[in-house]
């Protein structure tokens, strides 16, 4: 038997980029190179031993790559108005991101093979999301992903409740779309 070769780090950019942003508003991603933050994790990811498994243990230290870089880009950017009272550890916060992506796609497993499954879905979410143009995108990260209300969404992308609610509608039309099972071809 031929040894199983490792996953492809660079499979796993979408979902760190769909992460990073989920920790940052609006306003502080633009202070930060979010890119350049999940650049920096996947080239370190390369250079580091890989953790034994392929599936959470991986997608585990992918994270806690990406908190700290995440975490040392947001200190450069914030230095000198940084409240250390109201720092929240970033760990906890991109765990927390995973998880409520895991609730959403309605994953509740617990054997290794069924998370890496689990898994294996978040990284299709993220493909699935980065495929969408930008404003859907952000879209259903506020409302869906950081759970704002339609009227902060709204607010925010400074479009009507109706708008947005439209916006939505085709955004999770396309989600679907990209996420269904793909239909196996009959070759007759």
């Amino acid at each position: 038997m031929l040894p199983i070769q490792p996953r492809p780090l660079e499979e796993f950019r979408d979902y760190l980029m769909l992460l990073a942003r989920l920790q940052l508003s609006p306003a502080a991603a633009a202070r930060v190179d979010l890119s350049g933050v999940v650049q920096q994790t996947l080239w370190e990811a390369t250079r580091a031993p890989r953790p034994a498994g392929e599936g959470r243990d991986l997608v585990a230290w992918l994270r806690r790559l990406l908190a700290n870089n995440l975490r040392d880009e947001i200190r450069k950017a914030t230095a000198a108005r940084r409240d250390f009272r109201r720092e929240v550890s970033l760990d906890q916060a991109l765990d927390a991101s995973s998880a409520h992506l895991a609730v959403w796609l309605g994953s509740q497993q617990s054997s290794p093979s069924q998370q890496a499954a689990r898994a294996e879905e978040l990284n299709r979410l993220a493909h699935a999301l980065a495929a969408l143009p930008d404003d859907q995108r952000l879209a259903v990260e506020l409302h869906h992903l950081r759970g704002l209300p339609l009227a902060d969404v709204s607010a925010q992308m400074s479009r009507t409740k109706e708008a947005t609610a439209s916006l939505l509608y085709r955004a999770l039309k396309k989600l679907r779309a990209g996420l269904a099972p793909k239909a196996e071809e009959n070759s007759a």
